[in-house]
């Protein structure tokens, strides 16, 4: 074995929503420790979000923006006899959750021209929508994972 396993750190919720996951947004969008700024922007983002498409729960609108990033499967590298596989795994519900959050995040830092909450709330409604930059990683993820579904085997 490698040492210890990391022991879980519990997720603190989020003031305005208490809600897990956009405490993870906010602090996935964080830079430099200044959370209020990143709080701002997140809240900005996801109530405007909301807004444009109708949805009155906010929390109800980020969960569905998430659900539809949340990849099933993703390829990890298996070194068997010499050889480099993309063996593909399944991805648990706590991993899919933040690889959707670092897409989201990820896609809109790569983005630029409006502010950043614009852009943020743009990339959410996407995802609510079921298209746009974060939805094409999953999905190319998951081609991945498919087309190396014959090593699959290598799983242990």
């Amino acid at each position: 074995m490698r040492g210890k396993r990391a022991k879980k750190r519990e997720i603190k919720l989020d003031r305005k929503y208490s809600n897990p996951i956009i405490a993870r947004f906010i602090s996935k969008v964080m830079l430099d420790g200044k959370k209020s700024l990143s709080e701002a922007l997140v809240y900005a983002a996801i109530e405007s979000g909301a807004e444009a498409v109708k949805e009155k729960d906010v929390v109800a609108f980020v969960d569905k923006a998430i659900d539809n990033v949340r990849p099933a499967l993703e390829i990890k590298a298996r070194r068997v006899g010499g050889a480099n596989y993309q063996v593909p795994v399944p991805v648990s519900p706590k991993r899919q959750e933040v690889l959707a959050v670092r897409w989201i995040v990820d896609a809109s830092r790569k983005k630029s021209g409006k502010s950043f909450d614009e852009i943020l709330k743009d990339l959410l409604i996407d995802s609510y929508k079921g298209e746009g930059d974060a939805v094409k990683k999953k999905e190319e993820v998951e081609r991945m994972a498919e087309a190396n579904k014959a090593f699959a085997h290598f799983r242990w």
